[in-house]
């Protein structure tokens, strides 16, 4: 079996679910799922350890494997994706603690950013935005590098959850769909696209090499010849403003 790629090992499954078979999946999707935990930075605390990550990872591919179906014309990596992601990204929520008074933060840098924008006709600095909210530069770089942290791969959640503090992704089921999904799919990406279009250039490169390129913080730092703080603080700063933008537009998000 360990010469069989992963979409063949699972097609072998469909027809026959032994555990050997089983096992041989969850040792060719390690890859996989270690691939999705390098996206996701983990809050500083016990429970949030790698392995704790990749077993959480295990159970969502899991969850896939026995929802898959052999017959639809859907790659098995594609489908898990979602559920792998998914099931870490409900673990990390579960243990999940933010502050109401850090999350009251996140929406004020939001409204701040928003509003001395329209005022400024331009996009307020760093340094406007911590004086306008009385903030000490170091504290203001925190919260940004924490907005980071916080949003898992996601452009598609409001800023933050006011009821469970959380800023978490929620994961939809990949296979649900209603009528309108394409017509949501389609308004969600372009209005994504216009704003992102909108940002300076070295914004819009950092979120394509971080988002679609899929480069770390730190090979993006090194190629901009940045540190990886800062390109932490610029992507949580970026990920609160095209959310403020985004919500304004009163376009209905759901995750992809």
């Amino acid at each position: 079996m360990g010469n069989k790629s992963l979409q063949e090992l699972v097609e072998i499954y469909c027809t026959n679910p032994a555990d050997g078979i089983r096992n041989s999946i969850i040792s060719k999707s390690t890859p996989l799922i270690r691939s999705i935990i390098g996206k996701i930075n983990r809050p500083d605390q016990p429970l949030a350890h790698r392995e704790d990550l990749e077993s959480a990872g295990v159970i969502g591919l899991l969850q896939a494997l026995d929802s898959y179906d052999c017959e639809r014309n859907i790659q098995f990596n594609t489908f898990a994706y979602y559920r792998i992601r998914g099931s870490i990204v409900d673990y990390l929520r579960s243990i999940d603690q933010l502050p109401r008074k850090q999350r009251k933060n996140y929406g004020q840098v939001q409204e701040v950013i928003q509003r001395m924008s329209q005022v400024l006709g331009r996009e307020p600095s760093d340094e406007e935005i911590a004086n306008e909210l009385e903030m000490d530069m170091d504290d203001y770089y925190k919260l940004l590098s924490n907005v980071q942290q916080r949003n898992v791969l996601s452009l598609d959640t409001p800023a933050y959850d006011e009821n469970s503090g959380s800023f978490y992704e929620f994961h939809e089921d990949p296979n649900s769909e209603t009528p309108d999904t394409n017509l949501e799919k389609k308004e969600r990406t372009e209005a994504l696209q216009k704003k992102i279009g909108q940002l300076k250039e070295r914004d819009r490169l950092i979120l394509m090499l971080y988002y679609y390129e899929d480069m770390t913080m730190s090979e993006i730092a090194l190629l901009l010849e940045l540190t990886e703080a800062r390109i932490s603080q610029i992507v949580g700063k970026l990920l609160i403003q095209l959310k403020g933008d985004l919500g304004q537009e009163q376009v209905v998000y759901v995750n992809n």
